[in-house]
């Protein structure tokens, strides 16, 4: 079978996160395994602003050399940069499916960008549809959807302009972006103790990034990961991941933040922030487990998803975010926690790639 394989390719910058001067990635669409980002955040490009973070949704040569080579032991593949010109690949090579990794470069839509090209094309593909993607890119969308079903989320407030209040909410507070994902603009003070702090935040995020920002009341309880695989009845949770706090450095907010995701934590000296399978009762993993199948198939999740899970002072699962397109860095040091998950669940990274496209497969009748 021809497989597509669609993703954004993150210049290679070759160490930590640092200031870029601007531009837009360059790079072989066919990276070979050898090739590393060294985990950073790279250049900015697609209109996100010269930011630090502005690629740090998109996916190293390393990794997608690797989603590549596991898809190669049993299929063509044809590698389309979604920052090219993803349209004439698509219509020049008519993948029979395509398995969809690209994050997009702009705009709280940008998930839903190849897949829309694909829906139009009539081109299967793997993961969630558009309508999917863009609605849990938005946190505020989310949590509201969620919140009909009766899933339980931590109340928040969208601040759109500089002239806001907190809305009745109860500090501590978390303040990020309205519509990122891989911890962009969550930073270690993006928990704030006081209304100074928290409208600074705003402020900050508010000319940084351009867009609103979710402030919600903050969860002090443990944070867990859940990691999602299949559709319908048998979808199912494979093993969870606690987030470790205590292995931060010393006096740092207990979030899992840009700088404890990119900088503190480098696969040269990764941090033991996670742990797998996570070590809590029977009783609160089946509730963490029900809260996130009921989570994803309120939001049509397909296929496969991520889904952040915090406990409130009373130990009660609140869902923090979905993430419906999840990352899969292939080393073990990389600390990225869907291959993380499925490691624990005796699956190699090629399994799970592999199983993601058989999955899709079956939900689209191809064989």
């Amino acid at each position: 079978m021809r497989v597509g394989l669609t993703f954004n390719l993150k210049q290679d910058t070759g160490g930590e996160p640092q200031e870029p001067p601007g531009g837009s990635p360059s790079g072989d669409p066919w990276p070979s395994a050898g090739e590393s980002s060294g985990g950073s955040a790279g250049e900015s490009s697609g209109g996100r602003g010269d930011r630090v973070d502005a690629q740090a949704e998109w996916d190293a040569p390393e990794t997608i050399a690797a989603v590549r080579a596991a898809l190669e032991e049993r299929h063509e593949v044809v590698a389309i940069d979604a920052g090219g010109d993803p349209w004439g690949e698509l219509v020049r090579t008519r993948p029979d499916i395509v398995f969809n990794m690209a994050e997009g470069a702009a705009g709280p839509c940008r998930e839903g960008f190849i897949p829309a090209i694909l829906e139009h094309l009539g081109i299967p593909y793997t993961a969630s549809d558009p309508l999917t993607l863009n609605t849990c890119l938005d946190k505020s969308r989310t949590k509201e959807i969620l919140a009909y079903h009766g899933l339980p989320v931590s109340p928040f407030y969208v601040a759109d302009a500089r002239d806001f209040d907190s809305n009745g909410l109860r500090y501590p507070l978390m303040v990020k972006p309205l519509h990122e994902g891989s911890s962009i603009g969550i930073r270690n003070d993006s928990l704030v103790r006081s209304r100074a702090e928290m409208r600074e935040r705003v402020h900050w995020l508010l000319d940084t990034y351009r867009e609103p920002a979710l402030v919600e009341e903050f969860l002090p309880g443990r944070e867990f990961t859940a990691s999602i695989l299949g559709n319908g009845d048998e979808a199912r949770v494979l093993p969870l991941v606690e987030i470790l706090f205590d292995s931060l450095p010393g006096g740092v907010n207990p979030i899992y933040s840009y700088e404890a995701k990119w900088i503190w934590d480098q696969s040269s000296n990764p941090l033991q922030i996670f742990e797998c399978p996570a070590r809590i009762d029977a009783g609160l993993r089946a509730e963490i487990e029900s809260a996130c199948l009921r989570s994803y198939r309120v939001l049509r999740c397909r296929d496969w998803c991520r889904i952040d899970v915090r406990l409130d002072a009373a130990g009660t699962p609140h869902i923090l975010e979905v993430n419906p397109l999840p990352g899969v860095l292939p080393r073990p040091e990389d600390n990225s926690c869907f291959p993380k998950s499925a490691r624990a669940a005796g699956m190699s990274y090629s399994r799970l790639i592999n199983e993601v496209l058989d999955i899709a497969c079956k939900r689209c009748g191809l064989t």
